[in-house]
């Protein structure tokens, strides 16, 4: 059917309004980028001096004689996993990937399952699935809301493991790259087993005058245990976000080139029809005279 030059301009408007949602979008996603991947440089540092505690605690307490309690296999071969998504949409296959990762990694676990999802939109990717869904959590719009979140997961979890000290705890999530715009993470947080503890002791002080542990070493080695814990979740989180918000910009930068596209057609077409119009009158105008 042909488009009057009426329908043209109603459709050249809308076009426009949404080339400016989308812009405005883009703006927001590149904007909170930067707050996110900035929040992940600054805690780099915080979780190398965690680290560094933590082999000076170890060390100390393994010279002292000191009896770490070591982590072994768990009788009940419970499993727990956190699923880090988006609550929004526009974020391309963002949900779909964490979740095939995350699919992927607990079919091959025996035992008792339990998962907590951050993100309304992953809960559906993993709903056709036989995983036992412990509960859903808001992903965080600012930084400043990640601590809380983090905060809320940890007691989550030692709430409904309590009778199960020994449980996994696996990490899933979308971490930022350079080649690519992200790329799926499995990360096994807990337990907190001999290998974990053996790296941690073997991380080299960075100068010649190593420090001591004032107190108790299993104190200290116990604080800095939930420190890492708490990093870790942070860090995690922060990364699925910024990866979010890049999937987000990528989607809307498709977009807005799809919108420049389409209103270069309409803008033609509505030149074309405009001049055609006036053609007409001109010859109505020149037959008309001819006429007379």
């Amino acid at each position: 059917m042909s488009q009057t030059t009426a329908d043209l301009k109603r459709q050249i408007g809308a076009a426009t309004d949404l080339q400016s949602v989308v812009r405005t979008m883009k703006a927001m996603a590149a904007s909170n980028i930067v707050q996110y991947e900035n929040s992940v440089r600054a805690l780099a540092d915080y979780s190398r001096t965690v680290e560094l505690g933590l082999g000076v605690g170890i060390r100390a307490a393994e010279s002292t004689g000191s009896k770490l309690q070591h982590a072994q296999t768990p009788a009940t071969n419970m499993t727990a996993a956190i699923v880090f998504g988006s609550d929004q949409g526009l974020v391309g296959q963002f949900n779909t990937i964490v979740a095939d990762e995350a699919l992927r990694t607990l079919a091959k676990l025996p035992g008792e399952q339990m998962t907590w999802t951050v993100g309304e939109r992953v809960h559906p990717s993993l709903g056709d699935s036989q995983l036992q869904f412990a509960g859903r959590f808001n992903v965080p719009n600012t930084v400043k809301a990640i601590a809380p979140l983090v905060g809320q997961l940890l007691v989550e979890y030692e709430t409904q493991t309590k009778h199960h000290p020994e449980t996994q705890l696996f990490l899933f999530y979308n971490r930022p790259t350079a080649g690519s715009l992200y790329e799926p993470v499995r990360q096994r947080l807990l337990p907190l087993d001999n290998a974990w503890r053996r790296q941690r002791s073997e991380i080299p002080w960075p100068t010649k005058n190593p420090p001591q542990v004032l107190g108790n070493n299993l104190q200290t080695i116990r604080k800095l245990t939930g420190e890492y814990l708490f990093v870790s979740l942070f860090r995690a989180c922060a990364e699925s976000l910024a990866s979010e918000n890049a999937s987000r910009l990528a989607a809307m930068q498709r977009a807005d080139k799809n919108i420049e596209e389409l209103l270069a057609t309409l803008n033609a077409s509505f030149h074309r029809k405009r001049q055609s119009s006036i053609d007409e009158e001109l010859f109505d105008v020149v037959s008309g005279f001819e006429a007379l």
